[in-house]
Order: C-alpha cells, then structure tokens, then sequence
C-alpha cells in the first residue's frame, strides 16, 4: 500500500478541496444542466455526456458556501467535476480547478474544529499548506445511501 494519495485539487468559494484521483473520472467544462422538478435542493439538474446522463450536485448549496469570485480566466477553470461513487457518476460544480497533488499520508491530519463549510463527518482529513488548508473530501460519505438513491431515480 502507496504512502502517497494523489488528489484532484479545486476551489470550492474560499477553501481549496482534494478528492482522490481514483474518485474522479474526467473533468468537464460548464455545460447546459437541465433542472429537475422536485429534485433534492443541492441537484443542479442533470446533463447529457456522451448520452450518458449524469446528476449536477451543487455543494455550494448542500454545505451553504459562498460561491467564488472569479476572474474571467477563472471562469475558463470552473466546471463540473464527474465522479464516481460505487458505479454511480455524478457530476460536482466546482468554482475552479486546481492541480493534481500528491500528499503524503502522514501529512493529512485530522480536520480541525473550526474548519468552516463542510461538516467534519466528510472531511477525510487535511494536509497544512502555505496558504491554509488542503481539505480532502471523502465523496463517499458526501450522501447517504438514502440521497444517493435519490439522485440515481432522477435519471429515469
């Protein structure tokens, strides 16, 4: 087993995230979202890549974070990041990607108490860095078995 993760970094309103690359399958540009009636407040709406349809979750709304402020060549990094939980893709709006990192293990510590947004429940820890905080997402608890269910009916 690597000692090294390597994450797919983006900025989500102030705070810079990473998920695991093995999570993230492709990186797309903002594309049309078709909105979906009584769907869970977070969902976007759903949009069509490569006719596979795929759920938009906005974690702004789902976490109550502030979206942004982007420049205009921010706006050319901000998107949709597609991942895949157990065989289910969703796609994540995302205010601008970053890079991909790789963090050594036994620099990710546990988040801390204060860290605004995102509950601690779906932090899988954080790596310091020279400007605050690399939190690492664990997407896997990001929605429960129940939401997840939820989000996979929208895209009958």
């Amino acid at each position: 087993m690597s000692d090294q993760n390597q994450l797919v970094t983006f900025q989500l309103g102030e705070e810079l995230y990473g998920v695991n690359i093995m999570d993230v399958k492709e990186i797309v540009r903002v594309q049309e979202i078709r909105s979906i009636p009584n769907a869970p407040v977070y969902v976007e709406g759903i949009f069509n890549l490569r006719s596979e349809i795929i759920p938009i979750i906005n974690l702004h709304k789902r976490f109550h974070l502030k979206k942004a402020v982007n420049s205009e060549e921010d706006e050319l990094l901000s998107g949709f990041i597609i991942i895949d939980i157990d065989g289910m893709k969703l796609g994540v709006i995302i205010d601008r990607v970053s890079r991909v990192v790789t963090v050594e293990k036994e620099d990710i510590q546990p988040p801390p108490q204060m860290l605004s947004g995102i509950g601690a429940e779906y932090i899988q820890g954080v790596v310091r860095q020279e400007q605050g905080y690399l939190i690492i997402l664990d997407i896997r608890d990001l929605f429960n078995p129940k939401e997840l269910q939820k989000i996979a009916d929208l895209r009958r």
